[in-house]
């Protein structure tokens, strides 16, 4: 049995087969991917988002996504008890009746070659996406922002005398 959803009605501006619906007093869109006879099936562009950022984050020498900003929030976000850091942070996409588009901002592990590692990303979050959408990615942009240096990890200074 299914639970009923709040209406949706038409996004103005957006592409046919996608509709607005109330997400805790904001807008999410959606996509109408399927419709049968035995109902309809759509996905929340916030589920793509999310997709596409947990792929990402599963690439060997990506340390982090988004922008200094964003991180520095999910960090604070992380001391807060219960709280996770959001898996869409660095990750903006653009959801069609049957396409996607991505963008994620990166942070990657010194050493590692930054052209590998975005060809990684790119494969990793093309083959997540459409596997478990079904929309075809038609890009998947990456932004490296920064690298992430061993010395990062060390909290507290050395001090100079013992």
């Amino acid at each position: 049995m299914s639970t009923p959803t709040a209406p949706s009605s038409p996004t103005p501006g957006a592409a046919p087969g996608t509709t607005s619906t109330p997400s805790g007093g904001a807008l999410a869109t959606q996509t109408e991917l399927h419709r049968t006879t035995q109902g309809r099936t759509t996905i929340a562009d916030g589920v793509v988002q999310k997709i596409a950022g947990l792929a990402a984050r599963e690439v060997a020498g990506v340390h982090a996504l988004g922008g200094g900003t964003a991180r520095a929030l999910g960090s604070l976000r992380e001391r807060i008890p219960g709280a996770s850091q959001s898996a869409s942070q660095g990750v903006s996409v653009e959801v069609g009746e049957t396409q996607a588009a991505v963008d994620l901002d990166i942070v990657t592990e010194y050493g590692v070659s930054i052209a590998d590692v975005a060809r990684a990303v790119r494969r990793n979050v093309i083959s997540a996406v459409e596997g478990m959408t079904e929309l075809q990615v038609t890009e998947v942009n990456v932004s490296v922002n920064d690298i992430h240096l061993p010395s990062d990890d060390d909290n507290e200074p050395e001090s100079r005398v013992q």
